[in-house]
């Protein structure tokens, strides 16, 4: 039995060790200037975990880690000016716990969010939202019913609208319709990989592909998994482990496909470039960044235009100052 572990727990610990770290090298850290282009905001809240780009709405959307909801980043013309945080959901009936990833449903105008009980794991949902008005169309609930410990992390959408959503406490994965009803799990004994240790932060990021199956990633093993959503439920090979070759994705955190063949793995300390030709029967790391800024923990990825934005979660300061920085491979 491993220890009660969730990703929620592990961002926490690693901000309350690096909150050890001397004070003088985080400025220094601080005062570094990247080598890459950075989007600067101010914000309401010290933790972001994702960041999307909304190529329609022109702006970033971001989840609020601490205490829930979804903000908007407008980037401005100058490229040194710190941007604002708009917030634009902010659900009473789900105060108190965190969103999580978030996936742009642009076949239906639609923005969903994992939503989760960030310290007790003991409440885990998908959210829809309409991105016209910001109502909310669903409200899946996916655990809390048992005493069984959950950890939704993140979502991917298929071409018909059915989400995919990572347990990150119970190694599983929950396939949401369209119309916001729960309809299967997906369970593998591949998602649990031998020694305790590699499972403190379970399956995590995850994306769906166009020819029909999802990669997702397990943080603490670095394991990289290709699920057959055309393969029955049951069968052996429905999921199955992608091997990778040129790195290691241990502490891999958010994934961005950028086409069918690459995939960006956020993490820290470096962001990574993943390839396959194959059709990720395997796959090749070929590509490091890291923005040096460690103190902060990259989570996820987005790509705004062409270019790879790195989201970190902690920001810094009384005005609470966040970052998106260009990844370059």
């Amino acid at each position: 039995m491993s220890p009660s572990f969730s990703s929620g727990h592990f961002s926490v610990a690693l901000f309350l060790v690096i909150s050890a770290v001397p004070i003088s090298y985080i400025i220094s850290l601080e005062r570094a200037v990247p080598s890459t282009h950075v989007f600067s905001y101010q914000s309401s809240g010290f933790f972001r975990e994702c960041a999307k780009w909304d190529d329609v709405g022109r702006r970033f959307l971001v989840s609020f880690m601490d205490g829930g909801g979804i903000g908007e980043v407008v980037p401005s013309d100058g490229n040194s000016d710190v941007l604002k945080e708009v917030t634009l959901v902010k659900d009473v009936d789900l105060a108190g716990n965190a969103s999580l990833g978030i996936v742009i449903d642009r076949d239906r105008n639609r923005l969903l969010v994992a939503v989760a009980d960030l310290l007790g794991n003991r409440y885990s949902a998908l959210a829809a939202y309409d991105m016209s008005t910001w109502r909310r169309v669903f409200l899946a609930e996916l655990s809390g019913q048992s005493k069984e410990k959950s950890f939704a992390d993140d979502v991917a959408v298929d071409a018909q609208g059915n989400a995919y959503v990572t347990d990150a406490k119970g190694s599983k994965i929950w396939k949401v319709d369209v119309n916001g009803e729960l309809v299967s799990t997906i369970e593998s004994p591949l998602f649990t990989p031998s020694g305790w240790y590699n499972n403190l932060v379970a399956l995590n990021g995850i994306v769906y592909h166009p020819d029909g199956f999802l990669i997702a990633i397990h943080t603490f093993s670095g394991l990289l998994y290709k699920i057959d959503l055309t393969a029955d439920v049951g069968e052996s090979n429905k999921v199955t482990v992608i091997e990778v070759t040129g790195g290691t994705l241990r502490f891999g955190d958010g994934l961005e496909l950028l086409s069918p063949t690459k995939i960006v793995v956020a993490g820290s300390p470096s962001a990574k470039l993943v390839e396959s030709s194959d059709g990720w029967r395997t796959a090749t790391v070929t590509g490091w960044f890291s923005t040096g800024m460690i103190h902060r923990i990259v989570s996820s990825a987005t790509v705004k235009e062409g270019r790879v934005y790195l989201n970190h979660i902690v920001g810094f300061g009384s005005k609470k100052r966040h970052i998106l920085v260009e990844a370059v491979f």
